[in-house]
């Protein structure tokens, strides 16, 4: 077998690998942080080896995301439909000899559901997988990012054709409008109305910017698709460019995401070899080019008029939108801008048609949405599933439940500035209007899972003191108010909290809300609202008791240990990092008070429940 691999060169002009096996190696960045090039080049090099000795002809490719981060890095073969997970450099030689050369099945390497204690061979077997819905992710693990005949051979630029050659623009944007696309980097716009609106402004030159600067914690769904797929989201862009006349787009990628933009650089060129982008495209005198543009590290240029200022060459500051970008935009000139998420919903809009999209999803939120599920639940990833998808099925169906089976607390949803969510409201439908009527949002897709080991006063100061971090300081409510909050959670958690307190949070919050310029100062309150409005004994428990019920603020924690409910198992003594735990085997242990550093790795350990939380030492 040749070597057409060389390290992660393109393969463009590869032909005839229908009948191959095909071994995908994830290459997405938690894979990769995990040794997954090594793998990868290490089952090219030995697949080479057996030269003419292979009874099967297998080609070897490197992919995005597959979702399951955790478990990564992943192996798949096709079309033997058996998936591996956390595979290591030294189960290649296994994996070649048992898999590609005889087609078995390697038990220990296939996924292990552990609430149905038994192993599953296909990984879209698993409920982490079948119960997805993929759109923007289709092409996520399955197609080399940087080799553009992958993404053509799945329907890649057929949309593109369609819209240039047998559509009217008009017609193009009535499809998008139609489907009911709504953005999805968190304002939930409807996606065609933006397009028509900026159309219809008889102002030139506009532009297209695709919003790449994805700075929620925890969130990395953009990020996958820029990866993984970055071809779905420049012929999102074309489309865009061609329904409003444009003839210029910007793709503003964050500056620390190295692997979306080299391989977004890599998937700009092949386009425009391929006449997919630059002059005339595809015959069809119609001319659209895109210039990568790398973000300027400030989370708040994730706002769309601080992201232009940012590509402006100017400070990343957000402007009143008393004018709207479709109207004066980038350079003053009319742009219409979406997210990563939003351009890769695209094409298969075009393909299929907007009543196919609109068949998916709830009324009001059509087609899909993409999460990142992380947190204290067990199958962390990413995650795509249909709007109107239930809370309760995503984190305990896909996501397995909650580590440890400890009792579910909230989940935050929206990135930093969204809401906290109690169990009461497992069954809302995860849409917009749903979200927005419990106190939370959308967001981009950030969705952080909580148990009962979590204190809800220090998650909200927590995402304050981010924001506090990333603010631009223009407006006075939120440079100040935001930090005034904070202040006042830090004196919360650490047993100065007065009942005051409570009051003055929320007239905070009112003002920040209702007087801030952008979208950060003004969602900013929404964790402590949430937080105060679900969990307000919890609040009260660090004022008045003086007591961190979840025992993680240390300045209001203390552990013992039941005498009753211990089993003397020593697992706890064994944990503890300061040796502050005395005990003999199956005799009740004991907890030396002045060693402690409140850590709280003995009642994460114990499985008696004999580890308690106590409150502050001597409070007066």
């Amino acid at each position: 077998m040749k070597d057409r691999w060389n390290n992660r060169e393109d393969n463009s002009n590869e032909n005839n690998t229908i009948n191959k096996r095909k071994v995908l190696v994830c290459c997405g960045t938690g894979c990769l942080a995990n040794n997954s090039l090594k793998i990868y080049n290490e089952l090219k090099k030995k697949i080479q080896l057996i030269g003419e000795d292979i009874e099967v002809d297998t080609l070897v490719k490197s992919t995005g995301c597959n979702g399951l981060c955790e478990k990564g890095p992943v192996v798949k073969i096709i079309p033997d439909n058996i998936s591996y997970f956390q595979v290591k450099v030294q189960d290649v030689d296994e994996i070649i000899d048992k898999t590609i050369l005889k087609g078995e099945a390697i038990e220990c390497l296939l996924y292990y559901d552990v609430n149905k204690k038994q192993r599953i061979r296909y990984h879209g077997d698993t409920n982490f997988y079948k119960k997805q819905y993929k759109i923007a992710l289709r092409n996520i693990g399955e197609v080399d990012p940087i080799n553009i005949d992958d993404y053509i051979k799945r329907d890649g630029y057929k949309a593109l054709k369609k819209a240039l050659f047998e559509m009217k623009k008009e017609d193009v944007i009535d499809e998008v409008n139609e489907s009911g696309l709504r953005g999805r980097g968190g304002a939930g716009f409807p996606t065609g109305l933006k397009w028509r609106k900026c159309r219809s402004i008889d102002n030139f030159p506009k532009f297209v910017i695709c919003n790449g600067d994805e700075g929620d914690p925890g969130a990395f769904m953009d990020r996958s698709i820029l990866e993984g797929d970055p071809n779905s989201i420049i012929e999102g862009m074309i489309i865009c460019g061609y329904a409003i006349n444009a003839k210029s787009g910007y793709m503003y990628i964050r500056d620390e995401y190295g692997l979306a933009i080299k391989n977004m650089s890599k998937a700009l060129f092949k386009a425009r070899e391929k006449g997919f982008l630059g002059k005339n495209i595809l015959g069809s005198k119609f001319d659209f080019d895109i210039d990568i543009v790398r973000g300027g590290g400030a989370f708040v240029c994730g706002e769309s008029s601080a992201l232009m200022a940012s590509i402006e060459g100017r400070v990343g500051e957000p402007r009143a939108k008393y004018i709207r970008s479709i109207e004066k935009g980038l350079w003053n000139q009319p742009t219409v801008l979406n997210n990563v998420e939003t351009f890769a919903n695209i094409p298969p809009i075009i393909n299929n048609g907007s009543d196919w999209f609109r068949r998916i999803g709830s009324k009001d939120s059509t087609g899909t949405k993409v999460f990142s599920l992380v947190g204290k639940v067990k199958n962390t990833g990413l995650v795509e599933v249909p709007m109107g998808t239930t809370l309760r099925e995503l984190i305990f169906d896909i996501g397995g439940g909650i580590i440890g089976d400890r009792k579910f607390k909230a989940v935050q949803t929206g990135g930093p500035s969204g809401g906290c969510i109690p169990d009461r409201y497992l069954d809302v439908g995860i849409d917009f209007g749903s979200l927005s009527s419990i106190g939370s949002m959308m967001g981009s897709g950030g969705m952080i899972v909580m148990d009962d080991r979590t204190c809800m006063v220090d998650v909200a100061k927590y995402y304050l003191s981010f924001l506090a971090e990333e603010s631009c300081g223009k407006c006075v409510t939120c440079r100040e108010g935001i930090r005034m909050m904070q202040h006042i959670l830090e004196d919360i958690t650490n047993g100065k909290g007065k009942e005051e307190d409570i009051d003055s949070l929320l007239e905070l919050c009112e003002a920040v809300k209702e007087c801030s310029l952008c979208g950060l100062g003004k969602t900013a309150p929404n964790p402590v609202i949430t937080t105060i409005k679900y969990f307000r004994d919890e609040y009260m428990e660090h004022i008045i008791n003086k007591r961190c019920p979840a025992g993680v603020c240390k300045e209001l924690t203390s552990f013992y240990i039941d005498k009753e409910l211990c089993k003397g198992c020593g697992l706890c003594k064994k944990n503890c990092p300061v040796d502050s735990i005395k005990g003999t085997i199956k005799s009740p242990h004991e907890i030396d008070i002045s060693k402690c550093i409140k850590c709280g790795s003995c009642i994460n350990s114990c499985k008696f429940n004999a580890v308690k939380i106590g409150g502050q030492i001597n409070a007066n």
